[in-house]
């Protein structure tokens, strides 16, 4: 059977099938599905359930892995864990335990690893448990925000550089960092538009972990973040995934945003894998050169030295 790509909204969102992710990619089949990534920035796949191993054999064709740090239940391994249960006992952890706690944050407009120095191309999401109700996953496209920009607002934004804070977007729902947690996180400074470098069109890196404009006043930098993610996230703009056993997901970082949705986590179980793919070879565009210049400029000015 011949793969099939079917958009599912004109601005975003397609499923494809005919293609079975786990004994079936090789080379042909997986540049059909990066550049299906590149014009519809989501990929949805049905009945195709994966474990572990399977799943890091088809991420590996995306590229290099994020090792997944700190809270997350998952910590010290390549997939980030979004989980109701215990990863020791399989049992369901109590709603007011940390851990829970901690993925309250998932609940805000977000892109994966922004907050990081290197920013993610992509993210892969398997289900493996679903809720009978409850727990989709939305989908909003900061491309479609980007296009319909007015052209003086868009000239306004297409040289800054936002920063992103883990800390500041988990402090925003209650959570606290330990000290040695938030070492993991330091703010990482990244182009505010981003440019496809295969189809040229650009996004919007936005969401909670973006907490300020570099260069401007804290508070006309945060209303300008928060008329953007407006600007992204109208209902009608959004794709409201509910999950199927075996459902595997495929989002572009730089140019969607996602959120979770509620489920009675006290009553029922949901185990989701994600694993997060990197995108180190980005920051060696001129816009990473420019911010890196800017950083260490910044770092002197702090330090009263001088960069050598």
């Amino acid at each position: 059977m011949a793969m099939e790509i079917v958009p599912v909204r004109p601005d975003f969102v397609a499923r494809v099938g005919g293609v079975d992710l786990v004994s079936a990619t090789h080379g042909e089949v997986f540049a059909r599905l990066r550049r299906a990534l590149d014009d519809h920035c989501v990929l949805i796949f049905s009945g195709q359930p994966m474990n572990d191993r399977q799943q890091l054999a088809f991420s590996r064709w995306w590229g290099p892995m994020e090792p997944t740090k700190g809270v997350n239940p998952a910590s010290g391994t390549p997939f980030a864990r979004q989980s109701n249960l215990d990863v020791e006992t399989g049992e369901i952890i109590a709603p007011d335990d940390r851990r829970m706690a901690y993925q309250r944050g998932n609940y805000r407009w977000h892109a994966d690893s922004t907050f990081k120095r290197v920013p993610s191309l992509c993210s892969i999401l398997t289900a493996r448990e679903v809720p009978p109700e409850g727990g989709n996953t939305e989908f909003a496209s900061t491309r479609a925000a980007h296009e319909a920009l007015p052209d003086d607002l868009a000239a306004v934004i297409e040289d800054l550089i936002v920063e992103h804070d883990f800390s500041v977007s988990r402090g925003r729902v209650g959570f606290q960092f330990t000290p040695e947690e938030a070492a993991h996180y330091p703010p990482a400074w990244h182009p505010l538009v981003q440019t496809n470098p295969v189809t040229g069109r650009k996004s919007l890196l936005i969401g909670a972990h973006a907490s300020r404009i570099v260069g401007w006043p804290v508070d006309r930098g945060e209303a300008l973040l928060e008329d953007l993610l407006e600007r992204a996230t109208p209902t009608a703009a959004i794709y409201s995934h509910r999950w199927v056993k075996g459902d595997v997901v495929i989002w572009d970082n730089r140019s969607v945003l996602h959120r979770a949705t509620a489920y009675d986590s006290a009553r029922y179980r949901r185990l989701m894998q994600r694993t997060t793919i990197s995108s180190p070879d980005s920051v060696n565009s001129d816009s990473y050169a420019r911010i890196h210049a800017l950083r260490e400029a910044a770092t002197a000015k702090q330090s009263g030295g001088v960069t050598r």
